[in-house]
């Protein structure tokens, strides 16, 4: 456990020494006491029939977003391009199964699919690698990507009509870089600008608060920052990096437990979302760290999760709980395969759910989740993972342990 959390506020007023000193030791006290002190916490049970089987022999590819709507419609996108030769038979027409579904995919509470659609059309450009899916109060659905070129983000009806585009693909290409559009581009040829006030680089979320009418961008797995848009002309109106610095794309080098933290943030910025009381929480994955700022870019607070993780990091993307505080927060760890229950307001960890397999509440690649208005959870997994989970809320109930494993019905 020694590895569990360490917080900035915690080394307030210590000298720098004697904190490193402290470190492993500090972990192990904050992660009791957070334990000790949460007798209560929210407690969840994986429903293995859910979704329903898809309709036409479809199957998912890395799924990479999700978002619950104002209706408790629960939207998802995934990569249809990873769905295989070998498992798309029928899609090269070389047997009855199978086909890789469209991008999106829409389900009712019962996980029937109600609308599918997504992937190239006329006036965008669809991502090369879409990544993350928001459905705004308007019942606009937003999508990104963190492709090579994918400097962009689209806007679409919940019926899949195409919208705005904000950024253009292949804005961040270097100069000279694979001139001739009939050849592939890798993503070294594509460069970082995080004060870039027009594109993106490589977008992993967005969050569009409907009281001011503004995106917030996580941008991303090129760029290193929070960007922050109109949400009707797509305007760039300010953006800010780690601890609201101004973005830096100076190579951060691997991520080093042992190191001083980093000023900028790492790649990707893997999410940016809204709390109730207006604080923007910032998952920078691979240094293993949250940040929350105020919705100008002021810094705030930060907490650090299993800072010994190394690979994808520890932090990838968070939901709040539907009380009227927010009380509890609900982070996806797609390296440790567990969710982690914290409490919001104290940036402690109280307990977690899940495990690495392929089983019904068991992870593989556990990447977006998202929270519906009963307070069920719903999961994402990408890589070998690929498929959408949903956990139901069954209550408060005693902390006993931090890590309850996988959240099997009792009954």
């Amino acid at each position: 456990m020694k590895n569990i959390i360490r917080s900035r506020n915690f080394f307030i007023g210590a000298g720098f020494a004697v904190a490193l000193g402290a470190l492993a030791f500090g972990q192990f006290i904050i992660a009791r006491k957070a334990l000790a002190l949460s007798s209560m916490a929210p407690r969840f049970e994986v429903n293995p029939f859910w979704p329903k089987p898809l309709p036409n022999h479809w199957i998912m590819g890395m799924a990479i977003g999700v978002w619950v709507d104002n209706n408790d419609h629960i939207w998802m996108v995934h990569r249809a391009n990873t769905v295989d030769r070998t498992e798309s038979q029928l899609q090269h027409g070389l047997g009855e199964c199978c086909q890789a579904a469209p991008p999106v995919l829409e389900f009712d509470e019962e996980g029937n699919v109600l609308h599918a659609w997504g992937g190239p059309g006329k006036g965008y450009d669809w991502p090369e690698s879409n990544h993350g899916i928001f459905v705004d109060s308007k019942g606009n659905v937003w999508i990104g990507g963190n492709g090579g070129p994918d400097s962009q983000i689209l806007k679409f009806t919940q019926d899949g009509k195409f919208l705005m585009q904000y950024g253009k693909s292949g804005a961040r290409r270097k100069a000279g870089a694979v001139a001739d559009a009939n050849v592939e581009a890798s993503e070294k040829d594509f460069a970082a600008d995080s004060n870039d006030p027009n594109n993106f680089g490589r977008v992993a979320k967005i969050f569009v608060d409907a009281k001011e009418n503004e995106a917030y961008i996580a941008d991303g797995y090129l760029n290193h920052r929070v960007a922050v848009i109109d949400a009707d002309t797509g305007k760039m109106k300010r953006w800010w990096g780690a601890y609201g610095n101004k973005p830096d794309d100076s190579p951060l080098g691997p991520y080093d437990p042992a190191a001083p933290h980093a000023q900028q943030f790492g790649n990707p910025v893997h999410c940016a979302d809204m709390s109730v009381d207006r604080l923007i929480y910032v998952c920078d994955r691979v240094n293993d760290r949250l940040q929350v700022f105020t919705a100008d870019g002021k810094f705030v607070k930060e907490a650090y999760y299993k800072t010994a993780t190394k690979a994808d990091g520890s932090v990838w993307d968070i939901a709040f709980s539907k009380d009227p505080q927010q009380q509890w927060m609900f982070m996806t760890d797609g390296v440790n395969e567990q969710v982690v229950v914290w409490d919001r307001h104290t940036l402690m960890p109280v307990t977690t759910f899940g495990d690495g397999g392929r089983y019904a509440g068991e992870f593989h690649g556990v990447h977006s989740i998202a929270i519906d208005s009963k307070g069920n959870l719903f999961t994402t997994e990408t890589y070998e993972g690929r498929r959408i989970q949903k956990f139901m809320y069954k209550g408060m109930a005693p902390v006993t342990k931090l890590d309850q494993g996988v959240p099997w019905p009792k009954s």
